[in-house]
């Protein structure tokens, strides 16, 4: 599980490029803090007055990041994981593996548990921490065995009356031969047909990337919500570049012309609200990131379970009719306009 790091980014060496002024203040902090030990005088008023002043750049810089800068925080090697939030909201978690045709995708996982009081089917990508785990879980990219697990585990929580609830984070499916021979558009395609129609809520929640219909493919819900610092995208910045530029070097002009990040996607109407996360993301406090996520969950789940299943599905219906409108002239958005989970 993702640990707080106290903001030793620093010396762990994963400040993102952005953030070296803070990463240069850390540095002077750390500094000051070993003198302090080291001679035994006392530096606490300089180390305070260095920390409140870390706190202000840090506010500073994540109120005005660039979509391209959003993507490298949503990206970034600590930020919580999939399996990172069952084990920070998740109780009495009880796997289950197996699409009951063909393997076990690791990339998506789910299974019975509970969040706060209420009993949920949780279903989930994992992108995996380091080398091994990252290729056991390929990257975090689905095949269609992944999908069908997925959607079995959906119908299994319709039978029993399970709200379901998804954690998404992934740069897309996975596009290898074996992948497209086995039929991942079509695995996609059903998924998005069957959540769609599924008789019980659904409450999905895009914790990092949102790749392509690698995402989407369990992100049909009632209630759709983005973190602060997420992304959610129908493609990566480096493939879209590389599609209008022939050159993924200008990913960063890409990010900003895909409208991905939280504020323009609330915006456009793409998901209906946005989890706030902690001082300078997520992997800075998995505690209280994992928190405001499983505020929003409860908040919803609850809300939705008043609805008659009828209604719920044709709200459910319009909602996604609505989506994907055209606008001759988009709205700017307002990153600092933000709806609190």
């Amino acid at each position: 599980m993702a640990k707080s790091k106290k903001n030793n980014d620093i010396e762990l060496g994963i400040a993102l490029p952005f953030e070296a002024p803070v990463a240069r203040l850390q540095s002077q902090i750390s500094e000051l803090e070993s003198e302090q030990i080291r001679t035994g005088r006392d530096f606490s008023t300089e180390i305070r007055q260095q920390r409140a002043q870390y706190v202000s750049m840090l506010r500073k810089i994540y109120q005005n990041l660039t979509p391209w800068e959003t993507v490298q925080v949503a990206r970034h090697p600590h930020r919580p994981l999939g399996r990172d939030y069952i084990d920070l909201l998740v109780k009495n978690f009880v796997e289950l593996r197996g699409d009951r045709r063909f393997a076990d995708d690791k990339a998506i996982f789910g299974g019975f548990g509970r969040i706060g009081t209420e009993k949920v089917m949780v279903i989930g990508q994992h992108k995996g921490r380091d080398t091994k785990e990252k290729i056991a879980h390929n990257f975090g990219m689905a095949q269609p065995e992944g999908y069908r697990k997925a959607l079995r585990l959906m119908k299994l929580a319709e039978k029993y009356k399970l709200p379901v609830v998804t954690f998404i984070d992934t740069s897309g499916a996975y596009p290898g031969i074996g992948s497209e021979e086995r039929g991942v558009a079509e695995a996609i395609a059903r998924n998005l047909l069957e959540m769609s129609r599924l008789k019980t809520p659904i409450v999905c929640v895009v914790i990092g990337e949102g790749g392509s219909g690698g995402a989407l493919g369990i992100a049909v819900g009632d209630k759709v919500a983005i973190m602060e610092y997420a992304y959610y995208s129908v493609i990566s910045p480096e493939g879209c570049a590389s599609i209008l530029w022939r050159t993924a070097e200008k990913a960063s002009e890409a990010a900003d012309a895909l409208k991905l990040t939280a504020p323009h996607l609330q915006e456009l109407g793409v998901v209906d609200e946005i989890v706030l996360e902690p001082l300078g993301g997520a992997h800075r406090n998995p505690q209280e990131a994992g928190h405001n996520v499983e505020q929003f969950i409860i908040r919803n789940i609850r809300a939705l379970k008043r609805f008659k299943l009828e209604n719920l599905l044709d709200k459910r219906y319009e909602s996604w009719r609505k989506k994907g409108a055209v606008l001759e002239n988009p709205p700017k958005a307002k990153p600092q306009s933000k709806t609190i989970a």
